[in-house]
């Protein structure tokens, strides 16, 4: 495996008084797919929140490209190569469909969201429409292929198949595993665990804000997976 892109080692951290992450560590390689699961509130969304530097490490480290991200906040991690989609508020609702895609941009370049716009024709048809107006679903999609057309050379997705339609999740995972093996690498957090099998590399299992389980995806038994995701 090459060496990490994004490793991050006794992650410790929470709200308040309250520590969710209890020294948490992994990592992810170029080209490879970390796919993080767990059961509801056992701290995923923590971790997402805690890479992309939203929540503040009480203790521990997140290096990327073996650079510490401590000093570094969340406004300037795209630009040091991190892109990421929550699981909430994924885009700005008084804003087109269009306006999502290119606000944070400073040139128009078509075609860093070709290969997405042409997967979910569904966007392509309405950018000029309002993304609040959108279902639940295509906010999803939107969220996504913004992230994607980014190019970042790591991108972290909190959920990204929530409400998502069966076959648009599949063509998500086509699209992935083609920013894959260009290099890229991922951290997808996924209650769906048919798509994070058809994309993840390596699997890490979080249970009260611990890991639970780590290791080659393909060498962890669907069963033993499945087990780390039910109460």
């Amino acid at each position: 495996m090459s060496a990490r892109l994004l490793e991050f080692t006794d992650v410790v951290c929470g709200y308040g008084d309250t520590m969710v992450l209890r020294g948490l560590s992994g990592g992810v390689a170029p080209g490879r797919v970390l796919g993080v699961l767990g059961r509801n509130g056992v701290g995923k969304t923590t971790l997402m929140r805690a890479l992309t530097g939203f929540l503040p490490l009480r203790s521990g480290r997140v290096l990327l490209s073996g650079s510490d991200l401590a000093r570094v906040p969340p406004q300037e991690r795209l630009a040091a190569g991190m892109a990421y989609a929550p699981q909430e508020d994924v885009v700005f609702g008084d804003l087109s469909v269009g306006e999502n895609l290119w606000l944070h941009l400073r040139s128009r370049d078509s075609t860093r969201y070709a290969a997405c716009l042409e997967a979910f024709p569904r966007l392509a048809e309405r950018m000029q429409q309002r993304a609040g107006s959108l279902s639940g679903g295509e906010r999803k999609l939107l969220s996504f292929t913004r992230t994607i057309g980014l190019g970042a050379g790591l991108s972290i997705l909190d959920e990204p198949t929530e409400g998502v339609q069966p076959e648009n999740i599949e063509r998500m995972a086509v699209l992935v595993r083609a920013r894959k093996a260009s290099g890229a690498a991922f951290v997808i957090v996924e209650q769906n665990l048919e798509f994070l099998l058809a994309v993840a590399d390596d699997i890490l299992a979080i249970d009260h804000g611990e890991c639970s389980l780590s290791g080659v995806a393909a060498d962890l038994p669907r069963e033993t997976l499945e087990q780390h995701m039910v109460v």
